[in-house]
């Protein structure tokens, strides 16, 4: 068996919605093929749409319940963790080897790559120096990989893939590293991760005016690869994890489970650390979703009325909610909140912003106990952020120690959140091929799409 070549472009914050006027390359595309809308799966998030797209199962059984979650083992709150190894059911790519063991697979920037069977794989993988720096560069299998194409594209833009700075040009960078990976690897499968419409939907929501430029960079880089693949024979799939919805309600879990004395702070040099394995209850704030891990079992029943009495929380699930929503798995929180549409929950547990860590004002998505949407704003009240950023870069030039606290600490600048499906279809994600034959309904759910992907691939 031959199987043919299949390339999935993933636009996350793609939707029905948006493709319009500004998005001229991508809707004369599918007015040619199919779309159909994507049933999310719970948590709407990127690590667990995408695990549920390679591996056609829901997170009880692949057991990514959010982009991070509470290792209860190590006591630790961890987010954005690369090891493919934590993904606990067979992939796409030991699927597609089975019924064909020529097959290859290259993975750009989808989430868990590191260490998987994929045969070419491309990931965010800064350098952390002893002193301090954070340093742009990627992981890459082969490991060869890395200089190539960092060589012939310049080091990857990180800064501009997350926080205030993050642009098209790290879409633009990771859809350049694709092309030259399929020219000179030719894999069966190609994924490519196009994350540029998530920073200005969050920032400023779906419907503001400048979003129509977004959308504009956007559908260039994917005309670009469309034509790209299409010119070698390659089969084009564009499709999108989540929706994303207007917000302007933060609720602060964490806050509220502090007034009620079951959160536990430690103090390090005058500031307050998220003290997980001391904490009765704690809630991990991701999105729209938060787990709330309860230590204190008889606490559990204090903790679910708080939550149900809280504004802004439509749902608080238990044993059964969670079964109901495929999340009935080990990692998940004893009880999951999912915030009303027009709310999201924030990460922040400390009262006195004095107190906050100072990894709060600053992008450090490793060490904050939750997703921080926030990253993607400078201070408002800096009065010469260029200054204050060139001073502090200054620093690093130097080798002195510094600190980018330039990250401000007030939530309701966020205005488009996700992570609690759309009640739209055309809000939410979608699945666009040429391929009618293969997709032959309106609407389908998030574990398909792995079959889809894999019928794409056996049939000519």
């Amino acid at each position: 068996m031959v199987m043919r070549k299949t390339v999935v472009i993933n636009v996350v914050g793609l939707t029905a919605d948006l493709l319009g006027p500004s998005t001229p390359r991508l809707c004369a595309w599918a007015q040619r093929g199919k779309t159909a809308a994507v049933r999310a799966v719970t948590p709407a998030v990127t690590c667990c749409a995408q695990a549920t797209y390679l591996t056609g199962a829901y997170s009880d059984r692949h057991g990514i319940v959010g982009n991070g979650w509470y290792f209860r083992d190590e006591c630790e709150v961890k987010f954005w963790r690369q090891s493919n190894a934590l993904v606990q059911a067979p992939q796409l790519w030991g699927m597609a080897r089975q019924l064909d063991p020529s097959f290859t697979g290259a993975n750009l920037f989808w989430w868990f790559n590191m260490y998987s069977s994929a045969d070419y794989a491309v990931t965010p993988r800064p350098m952390y120096p002893a002193d301090g720096r954070k340093l742009p560069d990627i992981y890459t299998q082969p490991a060869a990989l890395r200089d190539e194409l960092q060589s012939e594209l310049g080091t990857f833009p990180l800064f501009d893939f997350w926080g205030p700075k993050a642009s098209i040009r790290s879409s633009r960078w990771i859809a350049d590293a694709a092309m030259r990976v399929e020219a000179k690897h030719q894999p069966t499968l190609t994924l490519i991760y196009l994350p540029h419409l998530d920073y200005n939907l969050q920032r400023l929501g779906p419907h503001h005016p400048a979003i129509a430029d977004d959308l504009r960079a956007i559908d260039a880089v994917c005309g670009d690869l469309i034509d790209f693949y299409e010119a070698r024979d390659t089969q084009v799939i564009v499709l999108s994890e989540y929706g994303i919805t207007e917000v302007s309600r933060p609720i602060h879990l964490n806050r509220l489970l502090r007034e009620q004395g079951l959160l536990a702070v430690r103090e390090e040099l005058g500031l307050e650390l998220l003290d997980a394995g001391a904490s009765a209850a704690f809630a991990v704030a991701d999105h729209q979703v938060a787990h709330i891990y309860i230590n204190d079992a008889s606490k559990t029943q204090q903790v679910r009325q708080l939550l149900e009495a809280t504004p802004g929380i439509e749902a608080v699930l238990d044993e059964a909610g969670k079964t109901a929503h495929h999340l009935n798995h080990a990692r998940a929180g004893d009880l999951v909140a999912i915030a009303e549409a027009d709310a999201w929950f924030t990460y922040y547990y400390w009262l006195d912003e004095r107190r906050a860590p100072d990894f709060a004002r600053t992008v450090d998505i490793h060490r904050k106990p939750g997703y921080d949407p926030v990253e993607l704003f400078l201070n408002p009240a800096l009065k010469f952020p260029p200054l204050k950023v060139g001073a502090t870069l200054l620093k690093k030039q130097l080798g002195f120690r510094y600190l980018m606290d330039v990250i401000p600490l007030d939530a309701t600048l966020v205005k488009g959140s996700h992570g609690r499906p759309t009640d739209s279809p055309a809000a939410g994600p979608l699945f666009i091929t040429q391929r009618g034959d293969v997709l032959e309904t309106d609407s389908v759910d998030a574990v398909e799409v792995c079959s889809l992907i894999l019928e794409h691939l056996l049939q000519g």
